[in-house]
Parts: C-alpha cells; structure tokens; sequence
C-alpha cells in the first residue's frame, strides 16, 4: 500500500471493551476503520470519521458472510490490510456447574467465530496483502480454577494461530497472537453476572460445595490489579504496523508471569495457583458426597 489511508481494518466485538479504543487508535492512524459489532445503534462512541460500523455477529455464519461481503464490495482491489479477532467472552464458574450452553457459548465466540471470519475475510487478506491479529489472554498457557471454559478456548484459539500461521505463509499473511493479561473492561462484570445466573438455576447441594472456594475466588479475583487497555491496543498497533511482525506480543507483567507459571511443574503450578486464589486452605464441606 503506497498510501497509508487507503489501508482497512475490520475489528471484531468493537462496539465495548478494547474494541472502541482499538477502533479509535486504527482511525486516527488514517485507517478505514470497519467495526464489528452485533447492534448497528448501540456504539455512539464509534461516530468519528474514519469508523464504519458494520452489523457482524461472530456466532452467525450469515451474519459474517453479510459483513464480509459488504467490505469486499466497499474495498474491491484494495482488499483488507488487517483483521483483529477480537470479540471475546469470558464463562466463569466451577466446572461441575458450567452449563452445557455456556461452555458452547465460549467456545462459538472465542474459538469458532474467529475461525468463521478468517475464512470469510481470506480472499480480502490475500488481495490487500494483509495480516491476522487474533485477541488471546494469559490464560490460555495457564489454565485458571474457575475459569476453565476462557481458559480452553483461548488455547484453542492460540493453537488454531500457529495451525494458520503456518498455512498462510505462502501468501506471506502473518497470523499473531496479542496476549493480553487482565484488562479494566466491562467484560469481567458481564461474566460474573452470567455466573451468578447459572448459579440461580443450578442444584443448591452442588453449589453449596463450593460455597466457601466462591467466595474465596471472587474475593481474590476482586483484589487483582487490572491493566489499561491503552496497553493493548499500543501492542495491536505495533503487530499491525511491524514489517515482520512477531508471532506473538505479551502485553503486560502479569500475562508474562502465567507464561512462566506455566512451565512449572503440575504440582507445584497447581499449589501456588490455589494460594494465588485463595483456595488452598478451604476444605470440603461437611457431610458433602466426595
């Protein structure tokens, strides 16, 4: 691309979160600005000049096709520059209470819907000589008590990242992962809201067990130090910009720190993350089938 505001970007999930930020940043860099969102009416911040808000809902194969197809039309040989799979959500609860749709929920979002738009998005890419950044977390090296499904699906994600990488390398398309650690968005709250709704509807014996490991886990995970988005999306820009980009970008200490947790050994990762979240010392309730 001979002129940088000829280039695009289509972001996923940008109506909340690192979305708008990110969408903002790409913007006032000179980018055409195409931001995913599912409700075309309830993004005013994404008004500014350089954004166009486009219906996408990752979980709908023909809601993608739609999106795809209308950028394509809008861009013709110009193509697409970048695609940040960013929509995400997060399934918290213990395992045992996770219900079957939230576990299919977290991964149609994190796992299947970043494939859905990759497929759609390729001829795009291809053409605009573009590049891939697919939205990880920390979690994904470490698997998190309590936060099993986020964790499986960001594995997931991140190993369907290196699959493409290495497939997409004829065409000279980089495929990076940005892995992010805790970020001060909307998206924690939300997830606690729909485990408190899970919890609601499931067995009072099965949730009792875990009374007192909940309360231990919200108490820890409430205390933790939350990163600035800001964070992020300077990580973004650097993977969307970078002449050979790297694989993957860490973006904050505490995300470094799970990488290294995560070539303990089991038993020893295990102990400190049950001491990290304040469960190591709680015990089964009495009377409790074991």
């Amino acid at each position: 691309m001979s002129d940088e505001v000829t280039k695009a970007v289509l972001i996923t999930g940008a109506g909340g979160g690192i979305g708008v930020p990110m969408a903002t940043a790409f913007a006032e860099r000179g980018y055409r600005v195409y931001a995913g969102v599912r409700d075309l009416n309830g993004t005013p911040r994404l008004d500014r000049t350089g954004i166009r808000r486009v219906e996408l809902d990752v979980t709908d194969p023909a809601s993608v096709l739609r999106a795809l197809e209308r950028i394509a039309a809008e861009r013709g040989a110009n193509g697409l520059q970048v695609l940040v799979n960013n929509a995400g959500v997060i399934v918290r609860g213990p395992l045992e209470l996770v219900p079957d749709g939230e576990l299919q929920r977290q991964f149609d979002v994190n796992v299947h819907g970043p494939h859905r738009v990759l497929k759609a998005a390729l001829p795009m890419l291809r053409t605009g000589r573009g590049r891939v950044l697919n939205i990880s977390a920390a979690s994904a090296q470490t698997a998190m008590p309590f936060l099993g499904p986020i964790s499986a699906s960001k594995a997931a994600l991140e190993s369907l990242t290196h699959a493409a990488r290495v497939e997409l390398a004829p065409w000279n398309i980089p495929v990076v992962i940005v892995e992010p650690g805790a970020v001060r968005t909307s998206i924690f709250a939300k997830a606690e809201e729909q485990e408190r709704k899970a919890l609601a509807v499931a067995d009072p014996e099965r949730v009792a067990l875990y009374r007192d490991q909940l309360g231990a886990v919200g108490e820890a995970l409430g205390k933790q130090t939350l990163g600035s988005a800001d964070t992020v999306v300077k990580a973004v820009l650097r993977a969307a910009e970078a002449r050979r980009p790297k694989p993957l970008y860490v973006t904050s200490s505490d995300a470094r720190l799970l990488r290294t947790v995560s070539r303990l050994p089991f038993g020893m990762r295990d102990r400190m993350l049950a001491s990290t979240l304040g469960v190591a010392k709680v015990r089964p309730v009495a009377g409790a089938p074991r």
